[in-house]
């Protein structure tokens, strides 16, 4: 950690910065993903708007970077040394939703979480594109493009978002719409941080008050008939039904439910946007494997947040991650054989998502679309610091056995560490987002997850 003298002095005067060793500041600078020690300069807790762009203004008079953070579930994926010059702004206490019932939109602030806006929107019968966690929070969601269970009905989250508010590496705020900051606001959607502060979003909502979602569980035992079945019938499931199908080995302890502590099981979960009868039409295919336990059924919308059973609090864990052209059965053997039942590994969770539908089809966004026909995702459990190189290697070891495959661009809600941004946006793409950078912020001083380099940066 390195801190210009001359800041010193007024940044400790200043009760929004806290520096290393003041009370609070260690817990200020822990992220969600326990398994990243993060040593910015200093912290800031802006609680407004205003304390924002305050806090933006010191940082630049003082040589130093900024680096925007809501909750910290992406932290593995910052550029080592970035955050040596820099204030890490935890924008937690800047949460908010005002819901516009006519306009069937929510205005929703920088630090807020997916739970808070399905509170706000779900008793005046809407919700949105949310991801599978309650606790992540909306901007960083957006930024990445923004993966949810509507994904193959309605497309990417990204695209959903009317208006990013932005405080600018010059301190301005500014509204970033189709109609103002138009290159600005094309990047935002799905092109990563590192333009700006993203103080408030308006975002679209969906006229949705229940779904049919939930999941069905077998024991890993029968880890290879389901994947291909699942497979097969992912080939021809409609655009209504966006499921995932897991890998999951859960250690025994008391708190996690009868049926899944000390277990191996596969699961399948996802929603189904169509009436009850067609929905049990659709999942037909799946409940003839006679599967343990079902609790697909209609829902409230706002229960969808609950259905994937994502880890509930701060969690230490890595992952890796690659996007699939096609699963044939090859791909479903080597899966199999590094994370299957006869595979002895600790790894906690190995996913596949089913892509395709709306979210292929290309918008006037930096993540236009997502091509491929599914998403792997690793993760591993960390919790000692010294496991930490088995379970990168663990999670690497997952995706390779599918990287033949692998044909389609990164993901970037889904790239669990240090990835080049580059290899996540088409030729014309990532240099259009480069000069973005390169107008919004020539002296690169924000910090973000897979950081964007301007032109003359290079």
């Amino acid at each position: 950690m390195t801190l210009p003298e001359l800041a010193e002095a007024p940044l400790r005067a200043d009760r929004r910065f806290l520096l290393p060793g003041d009370p609070g500041f260690d817990a200020a600078a822990t992220p969600w993903n326990l398994a990243v020690r993060q040593t910015p300069a200093a912290v800031a807790i802006p609680r407004s708007v205003e304390d924002v762009v305050d806090v933006v203004r010191i940082a630049s008079a003082h040589g130093l970077r900024i680096a925007p953070q809501s909750t910290g579930h992406s932290a593995a994926t910052i550029a080592p040394g970035d955050l040596e010059r820099a204030v890490l702004l935890r924008l937690h206490e800047l949460s908010g939703v005002t819901v516009d019932r006519d306009a069937s939109t929510a205005r929703v602030l920088g630090g807020t979480l997916w739970r808070d806006v399905l509170a706000a929107v779900a008793p005046l019968g809407f919700t949105a594109l949310h991801g599978s966690a309650g606790d992540v929070a909306v901007t960083g969601y957006m930024l990445g493009g923004g993966l949810s269970f509507y994904g193959r009905r309605h497309g990417l989250a990204a695209h959903t978002v009317r208006a990013f508010d932005v405080v600018t590496a010059g301190g301005e705020l500014v509204r970033a719409d189709a109609d103002h900051h138009p290159s600005l606001y094309w990047a935002l959607k799905g092109g990563g941080g590192g333009l700006g502060v993203v103080v408030g979003m308006e975002i679209a909502l969906l006229p949705v008050t229940d779904v049919v979602g939930g999941m069905m569980l077998w024991d890993l035992d029968r880890a290879p008939e389901v994947l291909r079945a699942w497979r097969d019938w992912t080939v021809s499931a409609p655009e209504s039904a966006t499921t995932s199908l897991r890998f999951m080995r859960f250690p025994p302890l008391p708190q996690l439910p009868a049926f899944l502590s000390g277990r191996r099981v596969v699961i399948v979960d996802g929603a189904v946007l169509e009436a009850d009868d067609r929905a049990a039409a659709i999942l037909e295919p799946l409940r003839a494997l006679t599967p343990e336990l079902d609790t697909f059924a209609r829902i409230p919308a706002r229960a969808l947040l609950d259905v994937h059973m994502d880890p509930p609090g701060p969690t230490p864990a890595l992952g890796d991650h690659a996007v699939l052209d096609e699963l044939p059965d090859a791909a479903i053997d080597a899966l199999l054989e590094v994370a299957g039942p006869r595979a002895d590994v600790p790894l906690m969770v190995a996913e596949l998502r089913h892509l395709g539908g709306q979210l292929a089809v290309p918008r006037h966004a930096a993540m236009s679309a997502v091509q491929g026909e599914y998403a792997v995702l690793a993760i591993a459990a960390v919790p000692d610091p010294a496991m930490a190189s088995s379970a990168l290697a663990l999670t690497a070891s997952v995706v390779d056995a599918v990287r033949p495959w692998a044909g389609a661009r990164p993901f970037f809600n889904f790239a669990e560490r240090p990835t080049d941004p580059a290899a996540m946006h088409a030729p014309d793409t990532w240099e259009r987002l480069r000069r973005v950078r390169a107008m919004y912020d020539p002296l690169r001083m924000f910090v973000g997850a897979h950081p964007l380099r301007a032109p003359e940066m290079s």
